[in-house]
């Protein structure tokens, strides 16, 4: 039997044209298709870093805010009740503490301002008023790692490498006290007063929530004895329950046991007057980037991170006039008397050197934050931002030849997205 092979046997399957134009047609779908999946993600990166800074700047102006209210805060006395205008600035002489102690420097956390360093005064040889220079320090710091008024020699050192200080970023150190610590007087807790009008003894029986003397003071510790009209600082010894005024070694003064008292407490000074400095630090961004970190030291000790993606932190203080006008000055301007201070009271110390930095009124906050990582395919024109301390009026690029600071300067990466943070916190104890 003969057989035959049809046409559609002959012609099974696809010639090598046909194929080629198959994949070229599949090659350009699956362009199309990486296309768009690459588009959508690079999208979906600079969406989650933009909800990403937005989130963590907030919350750094958050937290800077809480400290910088309580800036200058002393026990329930909120102003002394008589100021002065003698000069350009109100201030009210009964405001800060009486300090009776010898080593109060020695007490205080991230001090930059030592006796008898350059116009401050030499250590005093009588009881004095708390300076005003104590209550309050900020330092300006620029690209070329240079500090005013000075370079504040308790922190890292300014550079891009981990670990470093952020260049070109500001440093401010505040303190107040921690009103809801310390001992009640009244009842068991009392003053025992000599017949020269001056302290004795306190003896303290904590009452409940309030600390165990064992757990609370340890031997060298500064007390503070208070009430809503004034204060004193004292070293003490201890005896069993009782602290009584250490010689005049420790004291240049012996506290005097005033009455009455008006919701009197007997504090630690040491640790219930706290010191806060807030500053900026170079950490490890991962794949192999940088990146500035807010960080937040108490009292001297180990710092405490608060947020990432912060590369610039700038401050600038409020100060009213006896016009009335508020005068927004750098560091360097509050801490040289930019506005003349009235005549120093009997417990000041010489001509009260820093005395604006209890005059400040308010604190102008700018942040810049950075989202950590570059994302490349930002156009030049997305990487341009605003950062008012700078004299931007419009989004500039990130190497403007107007920054007082470059992302290059730092050791940051350009292809960033950035946005600027500003708050203007009001001083709540600000005096008068």
């Amino acid at each position: 039997m003969t057989r035959y092979r049809t046409a559609s046997s002959r012609h099974a399957g696809v010639t090598l044209v046909e194929l080629m134009v198959a994949m070229v047609l599949g090659l350009l779908v699956a362009g199309g298709i990486v296309t768009v999946f690459l588009s959508t993600s690079s999208s979906n990166r600079v969406q989650n870093q933009m909800a990403r800074l937005q989130e963590e700047g907030r919350y750094a102006i958050t937290r800077l805010s809480g400290d910088l209210r309580m800036a200058n805060a002393q026990y329930c006395t909120s102003t002394g009740g008589v100021t002065s205008n003698a000069g350009e600035v109100y201030l009210s002489p009964l405001r800060a503490p009486t300090v009776q102690a010898s080593g109060l420097i020695d007490a205080l956390s991230d001090v930059t301002t030592p006796w008898g360093s350059g116009s401050y005064p030499p250590k005093p040889a009588t009881a004095y008023d708390l300076p005003s220079f104590l209550s309050m320090r900020g330092y300006d710091c620029d690209k070329n790692k240079s500090c005013k008024p000075v370079n504040p020699p308790m922190l890292p050192a300014i550079g891009t490498t981990v670990g470093s200080r952020v260049v070109g970023s500001s440093v401010l150190t505040l303190r107040y006290m921690d009103s809801s610590s310390g001992w009640a007087l009244g009842g068991s807790s009392k003053v025992t007063g000599r017949a020269d009008g001056t302290v004795d003894f306190i003896s303290i029986v904590p009452g409940p929530g309030e600390p165990k003397i064992a757990e609370y003071y340890k031997q060298g510790d500064l007390m503070m004895l208070a009430d809503c009209s004034n204060a004193q600082i004292f070293a003490v010894s201890l005896d069993g329950n009782a602290f009584s005024p250490s010689g005049r070694n420790e004291n240049l003064a012996a506290p005097i046991a005033q009455q009455p008292l008006s919701a009197p407490k007997l504090f630690n000074f040491s640790r219930d007057y706290n010191t806060v400095t807030y500053y900026l630090k170079v950490v490890d961004g991962g794949n192999g980037q940088t990146t500035g970190a807010l960080m937040r030291r108490l009292n001297g000790g180990n710092d405490s991170e608060v947020v990432r993606g912060v590369e610039r932190l700038d401050f600038l203080y409020g100060v009213e006039d006896a016009s009335g006008s508020t005068r927004y000055l750098t560091a360097n301007e509050v801490d040289t008397g930019a506005i003349p201070c009235p005549p120093s009271t009997p417990r000041k110390l010489g001509s009260d050197y820093g005395c604006l930095w209890r005059a400040v009124k308010n604190i102008e906050v700018h942040v810049l934050m950075a989202g950590q990582q570059p994302v490349r395919s930002l156009t030049a024109s997305e990487t341009h931002y605003v950062y008012s301390i700078d004299g931007d009026k419009a989004p500039a690029s990130p190497t403007a030849s107007t920054r007082g600071v470059q992302p290059k300067d730092q050791g940051f990466d350009n292809l960033m997205l950035r946005r600027e943070f500003s708050v203007l916190v009001s001083v709540r104890n600000y005096n008068p």
